[in-house]
């Protein structure tokens, strides 16, 4: 198994060529204050009333048209002239055809989060067009295909008419790849509308195509033929402004999945089993290309092992049997993996058998919808298996967390001998977001309580199940370990503290009290929550994962409309700790902020602290988008004057 000191040799992973992150130098400069909040100002390019660096522009394709790259390097370009920005793509749960929306939000304040109004829209498809025009905002700024014009029919926005398709024979001779260059002819006309600087766009098509010269003159040319079409013909009144700042410098872009690959490498990860599912495959896909680049010995021998397995109840016995061996093994997954995955997570609660998975949720139930987002897997996470099971769970607020939880889920694993389960969701998983850079860790890996063979010449008697620290939490051998005391059984029947089966019923509640003191210790270990703004009032706001950032938006918001101050609590982990339940019995009034229908994560803490049910008020969203700031604040002020 490799060493924590080898893994630390790695060179710092955003200089890898499969990272691709975007790397500036930082002036730790932060957001500007919530007052400046839709403030139009007046652009060095532009007149006075123009919106600079507050623009939502959305993106309307079909699926499988590879407009991907075109919309990352949009919004990347901006990213590279200084302006806090980031990208969400909606897309279809079929392989092609259907339409899909890439939305970036470009934000002088630094606000992160889905917003509703679309200021920008670029109309390519036309299944979606009519509904496309429809919800832009009047005034809003609209790049039409000139195929497509015979759907305008508001007269509230500035339509300008592009005709791609004749631009596009004059960059491409090869018919065949035409499709995919308009998509970087748009770019280049939307670069000129929002006046932004086409060299930085030249930039960021190099870096994304640095290993295929010939691919990225195509594209340079393609931006060129739209950028100068458009000066050439198209009256920029600076409605929309992209302007210079300096508020990205020293962050990076990077995908969730991308950051919990990083985090599972640098955690010491030594067996991947996985089953390919949206939204979760890239956290795989990544992983493994990392494993392959950094994880061999000096003959170049693979010191990993990956399993792609025929189902998702193969991937976690795979995962389970290697926790058995000694190995860190974990798989990723999405809400249908979870449920299949039921009966194994049982055995790893009971049997102690350290395991992580990772759970990029989406939209459920059944099926569902693939690709869009939700928080629907947080209760069944938490009791996930039959009887009195409660596991160990991580919930990441943001990329930076998606790599640190990653390593703290193997930490913490062994640490207590059992399954973790590490919740991110489609939104924070598969979109870009901005971030500080990620850290190598400083600390080595938490194995956990091991007896070596000489630690078992140490002690009198070994029992596999026995609670000698008094934390609940048992030792355990490695299965190769030469030592008489060494060998157990390992089962997920009924036990004694010796690992002896049992049908006692003394002994069955022994196991089951030591089970659920050993979930107490964790309360303590595990990221403990966070206060991350406080108000002046008695107004509590709890929160977890991604709606971190619009909670935070939604705060501005409220303090700048109504003057309501609440103080905002982000759950971090379960289980529940004090914390928590100090700040509920504090305030007059919490409001559980939530992307479910069925309330669950207020449901798990009124079953803790059901003297505190009353005070909860659940803020509930569950339509499969990303939440919105001005969805929160509705719905408390509402609730508020009510009050």
């Amino acid at each position: 198994m490799e060493s924590i000191s080898n893994i630390k040799r790695i060179h710092w992973i955003y200089q890898l060529k499969i990272v691709k992150l975007i790397l500036l130098s930082h002036n730790g400069k932060k957001p500007m204050s919530s007052s400046t909040l839709n403030q139009p100002e007046v652009a060095a390019t532009g007149k006075k009333g123009s919106v600079v660096n507050d623009i939502v522009i959305q993106i309307a394709t079909s699926n499988g048209s590879g407009s991907q790259s075109a919309n990352n390097i949009l919004l990347r370009s901006i990213f590279n002239m200084g302006v806090p920005v980031s990208g969400k793509n909606l897309f279809p749960s079929n392989i092609q055809g259907l339409p899909t929306w890439f939305t970036i939000r470009a934000s002088k304040d630094g606000w992160t989060g889905a917003r509703r109004e679309i200021d920008v829209l670029i109309a390519m498809n036309v299944e979606s067009v009519v509904d496309d025009i429809r919800d832009l905002r009047p005034g809003g700024m609209l790049i039409l295909n000139s195929e497509l014009k015979q759907y305008l029919t508001r007269t509230d926005v500035k339509a300008h008419i592009v005709p791609f398709n004749e631009l596009v024979v004059q960059c491409c001779p090869e018919v065949k790849l035409r499709k995919l260059v308009t998509n970087m002819i748009y770019v280049g006309v939307a670069g000129f509308l929002l006046s932004m600087d086409i060299e930085e766009i030249k930039k960021s098509i190099d870096k994304q195509f640095k290993t295929k010269p010939k691919v990225a003159d195509l594209n340079r040319n393609a931006v060129t033929v739209g950028y100068n079409w458009a000066s050439e013909h198209l009256v920029n009144d600076h409605d929309y402004v992209i302007e210079r700042d300096h508020k990205t410098e020293g962050k990076i872009l990077i995908e969730g999945n991308m950051a919990t690959a990083l985090g599972a490498l640098y955690g010491g990860v030594t067996v991947v089993a996985w089953y390919p599912i949206t939204p979760s495959s890239s956290v795989c896909e990544n992983l493994i290309e990392l494993l392959r680049h950094y994880r061999h010995d000096p003959d170049g021998k693979a010191t990993y092992a990956v399993l792609q397995a025929e189902d998702e109840i193969a991937s976690i016995g795979f995962v389970v049997g290697a926790g058995w061996t000694g190995a860190r093994a974990m798989t990723a997954t999405s809400g249908p993996g979870i449920s299949l995955m039921s009966e194994f997570a049982g055995l790893s609660y009971f049997a102690e058998i350290p395991a992580v998975i990772v759970d990029v949720q989406r939209m459920g139930p059944s099926t569902g919808l693939p690709t869009r987002t939700c928080q629907g897997d947080i209760m069944k996470a938490y009791y996930l298996s039959h009887g009195d099971c409660k596991h160990i769970v991580l919930i990441p607020g943001s990329v930076q967390e998606c790599y640190e939880f990653a390593m703290e889920s193997l930490n913490l694993a062994e640490r207590f001998q059992t399954l973790v389960l590490m919740l991110s969701d489609l939104d924070l998983g598969m979109n870009n977001w901005m971030s500080d850079p990620f850290k190598p860790p400083t600390k080595d890996m938490d194995r956990g309580k091991v007896l070596t063979a000489e630690d078992l010449d140490k002690v009198k008697q070994f029992g596999r199940y026995a609670d000698v620290d008094g934390d609940g939490i048992p030792y355990r051998t490695l299965p190769g370990t030469k030592h008489p005391k060494a060998a157990f059984f390992t089962r997920g029947t009924g036990h004694t503290a010796a690992a002896t089966y049992s049908e006692k019923a003394e002994d069955w509640k022994v196991n089951m009290d030591r089970l659920a003191k050993k979930f107490a210790t964790a309360r303590g270990m595990v990221p403990a929550p966070v206060i991350e703004h406080q108000g002046k009032g008695d107004v509590g706001i709890i929160a977890y994962g991604s709606s971190d950032v619009a909670v935070k938006e939604s705060l501005s918001q409220m303090k700048a409309e109504k003057g309501l101050e609440a103080t905002y609590l982000r759950i971090r982990a379960l289980p529940t700790c004090d914390a928590i339940r100090d700040f509920i019995t504090s305030k007059r009034v919490t409001y559980l902020v939530e992307q479910n229908r069925d309330a669950q994560m207020a449901s798990i803490l009124r079953a803790e602290y059901p003297e505190l049910a009353a005070k909860l008020v659940s803020v509930l969203h569950y339509d499969g988008m990303p939440i919105e700031a001005r969805t929160i604040s509705d719905h408390i002020l509402k609730f508020e004057k009510k009050a």
